[in-house]
């Protein structure tokens, strides 16, 4: 399959984008920089004993050292073409990335132990793209295309039928489990704007968190804990309710998870890629997240 070439003008062309890893401390109100790094790096994931994190980066997986500040590539033999839809099993031995096939170059899901081995495909219908793992290691949370309709749906662990959660028109993303495995945050533009939403696990109860007039918000991550929730939002206007690009100004923000007012945290550029997947640190107090820079620019 040819490799597709993206025009310097279009705002997915990121070869020259800068990447600030960050971290950022809710009972300070602090955000730090761990590295900075002259190419593109996304999404990135805490490990559960809290002493690593996960990014993806061409297409590859990679393990940061939070003391050493150095990177490790993960060894994932033929799957090489992973997006920014990855997440770590509850016991870290094992991650689960969302891979473009080279049949078809659409995102398939695939497991593989975290110290590098074959990956196993859980999702043959495609595109698949990850975004949940449940706390009791069973189960993955994930957005999916069938039949022209963007919903959540789950499927073993191992492989299986899949199950489908939503059904409401329109784009429903990022499923992401909290740690009772109660709940399934997700974000949708039902309403119109995209808003943060939880159902319970198996569905039921779909339920609106968020009601801003002026945001479109996106990827709501659940701290450990329970008690509290980041994401990442667009102005209104800045994109369409469905869209999550890259190289716009946007906001870190957070609310109780029990719901209620909303407040800014953090504002940066960058969008896609900044903070698609879960990365609260163990202990509920930090989150990493990316920021960038186009080079030559600012």
């Amino acid at each position: 399959m040819a490799e597709k070439l993206i025009d310097k003008s279009s705002p997915w062309y990121r070869d020259d984008d800068e990447s600030i890893l960050e971290i950022y401390d809710v009972e300070t109100g602090t955000r730090s920089v761990v590295k900075e790094f002259d190419y593109l790096i996304e999404a990135p994931n805490w490990s559960p004993d809290g002493r690593f994190l996960t990014y993806n980066s061409n297409g590859r997986i990679f393990k940061f050292d939070l003391e050493t500040k150095e990177s490790t590539e993960v060894f994932t033999d033929f799957v090489t073409n992973c997006n920014n839809d990855h997440v770590l099993s509850p016991e870290g031995d094992r991650i689960a990335v969302s891979h473009g096939t080279k049949e078809d170059g659409k995102s398939r899901i695939y497991t593989v132990p975290l110290t590098g081995g074959t990956p196993r495909l859980i999702t043959p219908l495609a595109p698949s793209y990850l975004h949940g793992w449940s706390p009791d290691g069973s189960t993955l949370a994930y957005c999916a295309e069938r039949n022209g309709e963007f919903d959540i749906y789950t499927i073993p662990v191992d492989g299986g039928e899949e199950t489908r959660l939503t059904d409401a028109p329109g784009l429903n993303d990022g499923p992401e489990y909290d740690s009772a495995g109660e709940y399934i945050w997700f974000n949708s533009v039902r309403s119109g704007l995209m808003q943060a939403w939880r159902m319970k696990a198996d569905g039921s109860e779909q339920t609106q968190m968020t009601f801003d007039e002026n945001w479109n918000t996106w990827f709501p991550h659940v701290s450990p804990d329970r008690t509290k929730v980041v994401m990442l939002a667009y102005r209104k206007g800045d994109v369409k309710p469905g869209e999550h690009v890259p190289h716009k100004n946007v906001e870190l923000r957070l609310m109780d998870a029990a719901g209620g007012p909303v407040q800014t945290v953090a504002k940066l550029f960058g969008g896609q890629g900044t903070i698609n997947v879960n990365s609260w640190s163990p202990d509920s107090r930090r989150f990493a997240f990316v920021s960038y820079r186009i080079r030559g620019e600012g």
